[in-house]
């Protein structure tokens, strides 16, 4: 079974992903911000991360920057969740080491279509 760690700093985005995940059959964990999600990935390196971009502590373009430099860091596939529609926003994020995004408010469909396109459905 693949492993997700959703990245948010709001509990009811943590909750939404992790029912749409559950349901499609993936071990969850979650992370309030990017600095605990670092510390998951040290302990256990998921197979993928869902990510929020704007976050305390540590955001998520600091988180995947940091990511990317951990041992087994390059194994997970990202996909940044964002509200933003900025597109050098997305592209930063791409040159940052995300693999794929998704727009805020998503749902099952929006999910598992982004999650097929980078392997891991």
């Amino acid at each position: 079974m693949k492993e997700i760690l959703v990245v948010d700093d709001s509990a009811v985005i943590r909750k939404i992903a992790r029912r749409i995940l559950d349901g499609m059959r993936f071990r969850t964990e979650e992370a309030n911000d990017g600095r605990e999600a670092l510390d998951a990935c040290a302990r256990s390196m998921p197979d993928g991360i869902l990510l929020d971009w704007n976050m305390p502590v540590m955001d998520g373009f600091e988180f995947l920057r940091a990511l990317r430099k951990l041992p087994g860091g390059a194994k997970p596939k990202v996909v940044f969740c964002t509200t933003e529609n900025d597109v050098s926003q997305i592209a930063r994020a791409m040159h940052a080491g995300a693999d794929e995004y998704i727009m805020k408010p998503f749902d099952r469909q929006i999910v598992l279509s982004k999650f097929e396109e980078i392997g891991l459905v």
